[in-house]
């Protein structure tokens, strides 16, 4: 059920320090690799956003022990062979990342299992993780052959296969290479373009080996995995909303605290400082994952030109990045990035049809954005689609406009960022 309208007080500068959530991504790989793990896997500054709440739950359902508190999450992995056949569906909720990664999992365990979610799940499309799971050897279906939710998973027997990903996607190539883990040989998985890399981290954290061949990855199968301890990081996805803020609300200086700076998710900041943003990042660690503080102070900003290569490392962000756009002299052009339309919503048609309604001067695209800059914005009434990045980005939004903005389906932002708006409320009264 949808939440009521939310009044978003604009016009007010923001200061102060954060520290945002941790990592969405992160948190997902965590609980899944300390399930199959042998032996207790302690998390610390876990997500505790809807979408990781219901890999928590899957988990459960497939007999693994979890506890969870303020300070920690502790999983109690017994190895791959302790999973159990659910008695139950596997309600997956709103998180794609739980969908298809978990989908990898299933694909080499002996047992019948049945994948279901929200209405979003239901449209987002599941072929390009069920056809290369039918070449490892998993009976696997589900509506239009497999390609929605529901889905209906026999796995067992894999052997390994060479893939080349036909569109980049850490999350179908995660599905392969968790799959690949069990599989008879070794899995090869060619990507196009270099996406985020935190499987292959978390491989390694947990005592598993992985190889890259230049865009080739390489997994030996038959591995076991031991349960080890884990910081989750800032989410730098998260991160990204105040990043903006900062940059495009007059007088504001905000300090976001030990973000995940993976070498693979940092494209937002090669973008702000490209289109003149004030960022200064400051690392902390380079081991596993690099964590480090971002400061972003209000800035004169010039439109640009995003696409190719540099997209699978911000794909996230281009929602708060069009936000940003609207805010920089002359034109932006956003391109490559057609992997918007099958995220929660489809994010060309949500950012161009929201921020229109607030004054902005953008377009849509086949596969991205055109934004022309620098256009004052005026309040009214909006709507998330239901998707946390769309309702957090105009809520960012309405720190800009001449008059009130109502943002219908605020609850949408709990899926990754369940205390956005007391942030925002603190940034505003400092």
């Amino acid at each position: 059920m949808e939440g009521k309208k939310r009044l978003i007080n604009p016009k007010k500068s923001l200061t102060g320090e954060l520290h945002v959530p941790g990592d969405k991504s992160i948190s997902h790989r965590s609980i899944m690799f300390g399930s199959i793990a042998d032996g207790k896997t302690v998390i610390h500054n876990f997500l505790m956003g809807e979408d990781c709440l219901s890999t928590i739950s899957c988990f459960r359902k497939l007999g693994v022990e979890i506890d969870v508190s303020d300070e920690e999450v502790i999983v109690h992995g017994k190895g791959w062979d302790h999973l159990k056949e659910p008695k139950d569906i596997l309600d997956v909720g709103n998180s794609g990342t739980t969908t298809r990664l978990i989908m990898g999992i299933l694909a080499g365990r002996p047992f019948h299992s049945v994948l279901i979610g929200d209405d979003s799940i239901g449209k987002r499309p599941m072929k390009r993780v069920t056809e290369p799971l039918k070449h490892f050897g998993t009976l696997i279906d589900g509506r239009t052959e497999g390609n929605f939710t529901p889905l209906s998973i026999r796995g067992g027997n894999l052997k390994g296969i060479r893939y080349s990903l036909p569109v980049a996607s850490a999350q179908v190539k995660s599905a392969l290479i968790l799959a690949g883990l069990q599989a008879e040989g070794t899995t090869e998985i060619v990507e196009p373009e270099r996406t985020r890399n935190h499987t292959e981290k978390m491989i390694v954290e947990f005592g598993g080996t992985v190889e890259r061949d230049g865009e080739t990855i390489k997994v030996k199968g038959g591995q076991s995995l031991r349960g080890t301890e884990i910081y989750v990081p800032g989410d730098i996805s998260s991160a990204a909303f105040f990043m903006v803020a900062a940059a495009i609300v007059p007088g504001s200086r905000v300090v976001l605290k030990n973000v995940g700076l993976n070498e693979t998710r940092i494209g937002i900041v090669e973008v702000m400082k490209k289109m003149g943003a004030s960022v200064e990042v400051v690392e902390h660690s380079k081991e596993g994952e690099p964590i480090g503080d971002i400061l972003v102070e209000s800035s004169d900003l010039t439109g640009i030109e995003i696409g190719g290569d540099l997209i699978p490392s911000l794909i996230d962000e281009i929602p708060v990045i069009a936000l940003l756009a609207t805010q920089a002299s002359g034109k932006t052009v956003i391109k490559d990035a057609e992997e918007l339309k099958v995220k929660e919503t489809n994010r060309i048609d949500a950012v161009v049809n929201e921020l229109c309604k607030l004054g902005a001067a953008i377009k849509g695209t086949e596969d991205g954005m055109i934004i022309d800059g620098k256009t004052p914005l005026h309040g009214g009434e909006v709507h998330s689609w239901g998707d946390h990045r769309i309702g957090m980005m105009l809520a960012v939004a309405s720190l800009l406009t001449d008059s009130d903005v109502y943002l219908n389906g605020s609850e949408a932002v709990n899926i990754s960022y369940p205390n956005f708006f007391d942030h925002v409320n603190q940034l505003l009264l400092n």
